[in-house]
């Protein structure tokens, strides 16, 4: 049975929109009325996950994580390291996610879990730069840009098997480059590296290839709806968020 893990750790110094919305941490911040982990657990339940991971530190977070019924486990130095330590107690098949992934679906993470492979031990969710555009005119995502257009994270991971726990050794290197997919291709080989730079390595091939290198079978799942690459990173986005809620709100 698939179990869920949503990262909710806490940022040295604390994060300056929690501050900012009057909250102790981010996870905490409201829309319309909900605690964004709430709307992410919530999302979770719908698509029939019942054991929830939270990894977060004792303190309002943890004491809400239970309240939703969640289990709370420790945190690491990073995402990557609090993942693994999840992982270690969940075990696979495991969707990871994040707190504040406001707007997450139900659908988003059934769409996941169906749509990677049979063969596959690891799918990440990735958005197309015009699917994010057509559901958030504006935006401002960070995007990968590849053969086969510009791509932006989803912030869903699905684990479905023990052997993508190598990913999250490699989660860390891959983690500090997020914004730097040269050096990510670098770490393939010159050949990668070169196919890249020309224009030629599409995305999905890339994942595949750095699976491979890592010894595992790693597959691209493109996120139906460009909502699925929009989180909350700065003012802005919230901005987004409520303003698209607000213009869909029947």
């Amino acid at each position: 049975m698939t179990s869920a893990l949503v990262l909710a750790g806490t940022r040295p110094g604390g994060d300056p929109l929690a501050g900012a919305e009057g909250k102790p941490h981010k996870a905490l911040i409201e829309i319309e009325g909900r605690a964004l982990l709430d709307r992410v657990v919530t999302a979770l339940r719908g698509a029939n996950i019942e054991r929830i991971g939270v990894s977060c530190d004792e303190g309002p977070v943890a004491d809400l994580a239970r309240t939703l019924g969640c289990e709370v486990l420790p945190t690491g130095t990073g995402p990557s390291e609090s993942a693994s330590i999840a992982f270690a107690s969940l075990g696979a098949p495991i969707v990871i996610t994040t707190a504040d992934h406001a707007l997450l679906q139900a659908a988003w993470v059934t769409e996941l879990v169906t749509n990677t492979p049979a063969d596959a031990d690891l799918g990440v969710a990735l958005a197309r730069q015009e699917d994010i555009e057509a559901a958030v005119p504006g935006s401002k995502r960070t995007y990968l840009r590849f053969a086969d257009g510009a791509w932006s994270g989803c912030n869903l991971f699905y684990l479905r098997t023990p052997r993508a726990q190598a990913a999250l050794a490699t989660w860390r290197s891959v983690e500090a480059d997020r914004k730097r997919p040269w050096r990510i291709a670098g770490r393939l080989g010159l050949g990668t590296l070169v196919s890249y730079a020309f224009g030629r390595l599409g995305l999905a091939q890339g994942i595949e290839r750095l699976g491979k290198r890592i010894g595992i079978e790693a597959r691209l799942v493109r996120a139906s709806n460009g909502l699925a690459a929009v989180d909350v990173d700065k003012p802005q986005d919230l901005q987004d968020i409520r303003a698209y809620l607000a213009r869909t709100a029947t």
